[in-house]
């Protein structure tokens, strides 16, 4: 590695004063992070030694009594880092009866069984496969899985029954086209897309066992993506995953063309405005170009099988039953909210404005402009720091998915037109880890450069502790990020969609994207399992938006929010009553709002008015910009106005 372009030594000097990385710049240290640190400046260990070490001892202070790793700070349930933990303790060297104690406590964690008979219509995986979860008491997914998987046979324990357990899951999870995505292959008979990150992650769980042909398909699928494209993450997980598939037709010339643009990524990045200089991303980059003098990633050859784990003799410390006072504690709080939600009082009318819009080449700006001097009094920018919360789930060239980039910059300019402190854009995908992958691919990267508005990736945003304010889903507390918990004003910037779980989904629902993937996971499932509509409530409740502005210029119908069709509707929505602003959208779609359960939960919570005769609308009305969508067939009972 030439002196001219060296990561190791920018990601040495990214390392906090106390020890460890953060995801982002001046953020304090975080477990994944500080493991690919480790990872990458291993490679020259006298010369890193003092940063190593320090990394070192900040892992030993994330140590649980159980033998697991987690944040302190972070939510105690979050349990996935101890995989990252035990492959960097492995290949460290540590003692074995260090690498012992964490590998029983990674034994001894379980995925969730799924409900295997009510799971048949919805997808095709196997539910009695058990893997490991991102956090205690959640179902398997197939990263935490190939983190453990890796990490345990890394450790010696390629034989475990669990081991092979997880290795099966992952391969039940691939697509036969190749890849794998979080964990699903359909939904609902709908295929589903497979993504770069966790199918090297699969592969590199799955290195050295027989040849199957899901892993032929994922290896020529993560050759060809890394050929077409041009994100630094991407390209580095492929380097890393197929280079112990070196073997594979074609791959050796495919590894020697990615070193290359690994450099190239490298360098557009560090001069992107809107990225921030991510250690993550900096190790990775060092890993991968590394690979020629080792890969740490490839599992050295043993002839020998894994000692059973006494993996019984462990207990987490949230399996124990809570004291007596901390079960008072929490009814206490319990009734304090309820009395509280009963003494909110809601106006007795919200107002929601219906602008139409021809195109996305219309004068977003100024119809946007217009729109707020309705709801300026009651939400003034001046002075204030601006989260904008656009929904970008997934990027494919030929969906509309995602809130449209022109609407993004709209609201841009209204929030500098009325002198806001500060404007950042921020979001927290359930599906892609990679969002710096979606907002380049999306055309949002684009914008932010010619505003020169940075981006915050809420998935690894600081997580901050919060009482649970809607007490819907049986979490006393929610950790939402930090960008979002002290925002001044958050504004949501859906699209006009269908959903085929929660029926729509748009401004409320595009709050899932406010809670950390770090500490509810990737596709933040458990969310949905504790009910979608009320981890909705509860979010809302907790932390709810001062202004909703919906891209309703062009929805999507049918099989949202990813397989739908585009649905032209020609309007913006805004209002500061987010209950109010949904409700309106759906009367748009002639869907009846006072079926849809986290619409009536959140008028029930005080959160804002349902009823047509408490919205008063403002602009085009409802009667005069209405269209039928289609829905997902269990979902046609709730149709306004047409035959079922």
């Amino acid at each position: 590695m030439s002196d001219a372009f060296d990561p190791l030594e920018a990601l040495a000097a990214q390392a906090c004063l106390g020890g460890g990385w953060g995801y982002a710049p001046e953020q304090s240290a975080h477990l994944e992070p500080t493991c690919l640190a480790l990872l990458a400046l291993s490679r020259e260990a006298q010369r890193f030694a003092a940063a190593i070490e320090s990394g070192k001892n900040w892992l030993r202070q994330c140590a649980v009594g159980d033998g697991t790793y987690r944040l302190e700070r972070g939510r105690p349930e979050a349990v996935w880092p101890t995989a990252l933990v035990l492959f960097v303790q492995a290949v460290l060297g540590e003692e074995d009866a260090c690498l012992n104690e964490t590998a029983a406590a990674l034994l001894a964690r379980k995925g969730r069984q799924a409900d295997g008979d009510d799971e048949k219509d919805v997808n095709d995986i196997d539910g009695k496969l058990i893997g490991w979860p991102w956090a205690e008491g959640t179902f398997s997914w197939v990263e935490p899985t190939a983190w453990a998987c890796l990490a345990l046979r890394r450790a010696g324990q390629d034989e475990h029954p669990r081991v092979r357990e997880g290795l099966d899951l992952l391969l039940d999870r691939a697509l036969d086209d190749g890849g794998v995505n979080y964990g699903n292959r359909r939904i609902f008979g709908t295929a589903l897309e497979p993504i770069p990150g966790p199918t090297a992650l699969m592969l590199l769980a799955l290195q050295g066992r027989p040849n199957h042909p899901r892993i032929q398909a994922a290896v020529a699928y993560l050759g060809q993506q890394a050929l077409a494209g041009d994100d630094l993450e991407h390209l580095c997980w492929a380097r890393l995953a197929l280079d112990v598939y070196a073997d594979h037709a074609g791959v050796r010339d495919t590894l020697a063309a990615l070193g290359e643009r690994i450099r190239a990524a490298h360098a557009v990045r560090a001069e992107t405005p809107w990225v921030r200089a991510a250690p993550l991303r900096q190790a990775l980059t060092a890993l991968a170009l590394g690979i020629e003098d080792g890969n740490p990633f490839r599992l050295p050859s043993r002839d020998r099988k894994g000692a059973e784990m006494p993996t019984a003799l462990l207990r987490s410390r949230l399996g124990s039953r809570w004291r007596l006072g901390e079960r008072l504690k929490a009814k206490f709080q319990g009734l304090a909210i309820n009395t509280l939600t009963q003494l909110r009082q809601l106006d007795p009318q919200s107002a929601v404005h219906i602008a139409p819009v021809g195109d996305y080449h219309a004068d977003l700006a100024d119809v946007v402009r217009r729109q707020y001097e309705d709801f300026r009094a009651r939400v003034p920018l001046a002075g204030k720091r601006v989260v904008l919360k656009p929904n970008l789930v997934e990027y494919h060239r030929d969906k509309v998915i995602n809130t449209h980039p022109h609407v993004v910059a709209a609201v841009i300019e209204l929030c500098r037109r009325e002198g806001a402190a500060e404007v950042l854009v921020a979001e927290g995908p359930g599906h892609w880890r990679n969002v710096e992958y979606l907002v380049a691919a999306s055309g949002l990267g684009d914008v932010l450069r010619h505003y020169k508005v940075p981006f915050i990736d809420l998935n690894h945003d600081e997580p901050i502790k919060r009482l649970n304010l809607g007490r819907l889903t049986g979490l006393e507390h929610l950790y939402l990020s930090q960008t979002v918990a002290t925002a001044d004003v958050v504004i949501s910037l859906p699209k006009l969609k269908t959903h085929h779980w929660a029926v729509a989904t748009l401004s409320l629902k595009n709050l899932f994207g406010t809670l950390p993937g770090i500490c509810y996971g990737w596709p933040k499932n458990e969310l949905h399992w504790r009910g979608i509509d009320n981890s909705i409530v509860d979010i809302a409740a907790t932390r709810t938006p001062d202004l909703a502005i919906v891209d309703g210029i062009i929805g999507m119908e049918g099989d949202g929010p990813l397989n739908g069709t585009p649905k032209p509707m020609g309007v913006l929505i805004m209002g500061s009553d987010l209950v109010a602003v949904d409700a309106t959208c759906c009367r748009l779609m002639q869907l009846d709002p006072e079926r849809i359960g986290y619409l009536v939960l959140g008028n029930r919570k005080k959160l804002g008015q349902l009823a047509a005769a408490q919205i008063q609308q403002r602009g085009e009305t409802i009667e005069a910009r209405a269209q039928p969508f289609d829905t997902v067939p269990h979902f046609r009972p709730l149709w306004l106005g047409r035959p079922a």
